[in-house]
């Protein structure tokens, strides 16, 4: 069975229409995540406004993953994956209308629609994997998120050129971002509807055999819970540490560019060494890469810890370590949990998890900033570290099956 999924026609293409997207949905995200908050904080007078948009927008992304999850169950990923996409570049233009009108209450409306095109941007990844064969799903899931890196970096480099623009139509600069992504929602949405046929998940189901019941990890409850704990663990550890980084180097005097380089080599390590992951989780399997995750994440949380403040040197590799940490265990949750369950329930589930992954990062960002505040950044740090090295022994005790 394992052949016929390699070999079928559809799969390579998929994964070029699923990159395709990604480059454009990735510009699209990081460029209005780069000004949201900035925006905010124009248009009340406040800096406490700066933190609703992220708030705003991770509950949006939380709830759209349920909801693109269900559209892909009924009637597949191309709906499901262009719906969302379609909500996000909705979102986008009402901030962007939002902002020329100085409307308040339809900023905040807005971003939380906005926050679909991040949900729908990170559930494409498993629409790689599923006409992948096992033994090829950590690759395909990785193809699919370092496409992502591509627009990321792009998107912020067009902050200054797309705000030019806004001024000229005589609207605020900072909505510049949210009108490239606007576009770039729109046009990974036409991408995806035009381009994905045939549906991954419907021809997945279509085949005589399900490649995931005829294998040895199917139906295992335990896989099914190691891979949601191992991404809601990482998910929540890398935001706490990755949120109060910034802050952080703001109280010890360093500037916007050094700030700026620290997150730019972690969002790299977050994305960049997917093929590597991919790579590993398909040589040596799930659980062991997953326990490199944890082990990664420690390391990352106790060179931060004991970085001194002033050492811009030590807090980028903290964060390169906390995005590669991240990666590894993403990869790797994301095939053991393709792995483990049937297709009838493969959509629904993947969406519940993705879910509770934007409640957990949710989580991490809000009490990042009490622990911070009632402790230290190197309490933080070692917190963190802490509590992604418990995803070692989760996974010592393997189950009787290969993964």
């Amino acid at each position: 069975m394992d052949t016929v999924i390699t070999q079928h026609p559809a799969q390579r293409r998929i994964l070029a229409v699923l990159v395709a997207a990604q480059v454009l949905s990735g510009a699209g995200l990081a460029a209005g995540i780069t000004v949201g908050a900035l925006l905010a904080q124009d248009m009340l007078g406040a800096t406490s406004a700066a933190g609703l948009p992220a708030a705003l927008f991770t509950i949006g992304s939380a709830l759209a993953a349920v909801l693109i999850a269900r559209v892909s169950g009924l009637h597949g990923r191309r709906a499901g994956l262009a719906g969302g996409y379609l909500a996000g570049a909705a979102g986008a233009l009402g901030v962007v209308i939002a902002a020329a009108t100085d409307n308040v209450v339809l900023l905040f409306i807005a971003l939380f629609v906005y926050g679909a095109g991040s949900s729908t941007n990170l559930q494409a990844r498993y629409a790689g994997a599923d006409l992948a064969a096992p033994q090829r799903r950590g690759r395909a899931v990785s193809t699919v998120l370092v496409a992502t890196t591509l627009g990321a970096v792009l998107g912020p480099n067009l902050v200054t050129p797309t705000g030019a623009l806004a001024r000229s139509w005589g609207v605020p600069a900072l909505a510049g971002p949210f009108i490239l992504a606007a576009f770039a929602y729109t046009a990974g949405a036409i991408v995806l509807w035009v381009m994905l046929r045939p549906d991954p998940l419907l021809t997945a189901r279509s085949l005589p055999v399900d490649p995931v019941t005829t294998g040895n990890s199917s139906g295992n409850p335990r896989l099914l819970l190691i891979g949601a704990t191992t991404m809601v663990v990482i998910q929540l550890v890398m935001i706490a540490i990755m949120t109060m980084t910034p802050v952080h180097m703001q109280h010890h005097g360093h500037g916007l560019t050094a700030t700026g380089f620290v997150i730019a080599v972690h969002v790299a390590g977050m994305f960049l060494p997917s093929p590597l992951s991919g790579w590993l989780v398909d040589r040596f399997g799930r659980l062991p890469v997953i326990a490199a995750s944890g082990v990664t994440l420690l390391t990352a949380g106790l060179v931060a810890g004991f970085a001194p403040a002033e050492s811009v040197a030590l807090l980028t590799v903290a964060l390169g370590l906390l995005g590669l940490g991240w990666n590894l265990g993403l990869v790797s949750g994301t095939a053991l949990i393709t792995d483990a369950v049937p297709l009838e329930s493969r959509a629904s589930v993947q969406g519940r998890i993705d879910m509770a992954i934007a409640v957990a990062g949710a989580t991490g960002g809000m009490a990042s900033g009490f622990v911070v505040a009632s402790s230290s950044y190197p309490a933080l740090s070692f917190a963190g570290g802490i509590i992604a090295l418990a995803l070692v022994p989760l996974v010592v005790v393997r189950p009787r099956v290969k993964v």
